[in-house]
């Protein structure tokens, strides 16, 4: 029987795997060596992974790669990409590869307001609170006057605060609504800060208010947080050009192809099965560059899929048209990134990666994302309407199922020959290594 450990935390790394390993592990070697191996040689790089997080024993790593030939905005571009799918940096530079000689791709920031709210809960006269927020609303601006300062040199701060009333959704729930500009940073901490400094100023003024009777200076502050949900920091990022150069084969003509990709499309807008795996595929290029240069994929993830349903139904990110006989592929996203604190300025991988991107601001950052995106939406679609999504993909997972029947350098070679012509399957190259073993 397995009992509880105390002080687990505390342990040194060599005592949390020992204690792992007599636990859960069997005493096995084998995994010990596994976890071990991954510890990066170098005592000052592991010292600094271990210190990104508590209870660490070892490194996951992810393949970092590059999908170079990106034209944006007239830049040339190589985006760096941490993502272990075989086939996303695949597909994403076919795409800018396609998309190079025909404009590249045009994007534009259109806001980069983030925010984030106190909730509180307040049972009283409503005009009262009304007649306190306007008064009071100059002194919780001056109450983080120190927490913005810098913020404030850089062109950044506290935008607005607002007070919202919620009380048709939850009894006597209030929030003020802050909005924020935080430049090249993410924010999180700061705007963080802000509302919990915002959240002890209103219980003061409240407590010193003389309208509110004693029920009134009860209110109470349930939390104070930023949102990830960020609609109004957003990007607009767009290919086009004209139907004729859309699509060379001799199976399907320019003018089909463009009607079954906007079909495609159409049908990703309506029907929230295909949706999610639609839009999953953009965030295999969003989340990869997300990775790679430091910034909270989850967030990011959270906040473009709640945009997804801003109109009531989990809907199709992108969007596609054709008028006089120009083809156009578009999509709209709420981002919020940074390139400055946080890992941006720790991890050494991700100062590769803000260095392959020419040390972007937190704006061309976003641009750079949400290309990725797109481009990778357009190969995803591309191939379904065409061939099939099974065939490039199955090709490129080739060789993770060739390492996992333990394949020698020689076998690979041979079988990557043989399936440039026949259709990969586990069933297939389990055969195929068989044949040639025997």
């Amino acid at each position: 029987m397995i009992t509880p450990i105390t002080g687990f935390s505390k342990l040194k790394k060599e005592e949390k795997i020992d204690w792992l390993l007599k636990t859960y592990l069997k005493d096995s070697p084998a995994s010990e060596n596994i976890l071990k191996q991954y510890w990066n040689k170098n005592d000052t790089v592991q010292q600094l992974h271990e210190e990104f997080t508590e209870n660490t024993l070892s490194n996951f790593y992810l393949p970092f790669g590059i999908a170079p030939n990106f034209l944006i905005n007239g830049k040339l571009m190589a985006i760096p990409m941490a993502t272990e799918e075989s086939s996303v940096i695949a597909a994403a530079s076919k795409a800018a590869k396609f998309w190079q000689n025909r404009g590249g791709f045009k994007v534009n920031v259109l806001n980069t307001t983030k925010n984030g709210q106190v909730h509180f809960i307040y049972i009283g006269d409503h005009d009262k609170l009304n007649d306190f927020f306007k008064i009071t609303k100059p002194a919780l601006l001056n109450s983080v006057s120190e927490i913005t300062k810098n913020m404030r040199k850089r062109g950044g701060g506290v935008l607005d605060i607002e007070l919202v009333d919620k009380t048709d959704l939850v009894d006597g729930y209030f929030q003020l609504h802050c909005t924020f500009e935080t430049k090249d940073s993410m924010g999180a901490n700061f705007i963080n800060s802000c509302l919990e400094k915002f959240a002890d100023t209103l219980k003061v003024e409240v407590n010193n208010y003389q309208e509110f009777n004693e029920e009134e200076k009860q209110l109470e502050v349930i939390m104070s947080i930023l949102s990830n949900y960020v609609p109004e920091c957003m990007v607009k990022v767009e290919v086009a050009c004209p139907v004729s150069e859309l699509y060379d084969d001799n199976h399907i003509s320019h003018e089909a192809f463009a009607e079954k990709f906007l079909t495609a499309i159409k049908i990703a807008e309506v029907e929230p099965y295909r949706a999610v795996t639609h839009n999953k595929g953009i965030m295999n290029g969003i989340d990869a560059v997300v990775l790679a240069t430091g910034n909270d994929f989850r967030a990011v993830e959270a906040g473009i899929h709640a945009y997804a349903c801003k109109d009531g139904s989990y809907s199709s990110l992108t969007h596609a048209s054709v008028e006089n006989g120009v083809f156009k592929f578009w999509m709209e996203i709420p981002l919020a990134l940074g390139t400055v604190g946080g890992l941006t300025n720790l991890h050494p991988l991700v100062k590769v990666a803000l260095e392959i991107l020419q040390k972007p601001s937190a704006r061309e950052l976003m641009e750079i994302v949400a290309v990725a995106g797109l481009a990778q939406n357009f190969a995803a679609v591309k191939s379904l309407v065409t061939n099939g999504i099974q065939q490039g993909h199955m090709k490129m997972h080739l060789m993770n199922i060739l390492n996992s029947q333990n394949a020698s350098p020689d076998e690979k070679e041979e079988l990557l020959h043989y399936f440039k012509k026949h259709t990969v399957t586990h069933s297939s190259v389990a055969e195929q290594l068989e044949r040639i073993r025997n």
